[in-house]
């Protein structure tokens, strides 16, 4: 699962080098923050220390 989690993190940080229209930049930064806290709260039920609240 992480490793999906971090190709969707690098692609939208791909997409969000080319986004020029202010929108859609706002888009793309909102998506990359939640495919980060998901990886962030992957990551963290793997090593066993999640809280029971995600992150996001």
């Amino acid at each position: 699962m992480t490793y999906e989690l971090e190709r969707q993190i690098e692609e939208l940080r791909a997409e969000l080098r080319n986004a020029v229209d202010p929108c859609e930049r706002r888009q793309i930064e909102t998506e990359l923050d939640l495919a980060q806290a998901e990886l962030t709260l992957a990551i963290a039920e793997t090593n066993g220390s999640a809280d029971a609240e995600p992150p996001f």
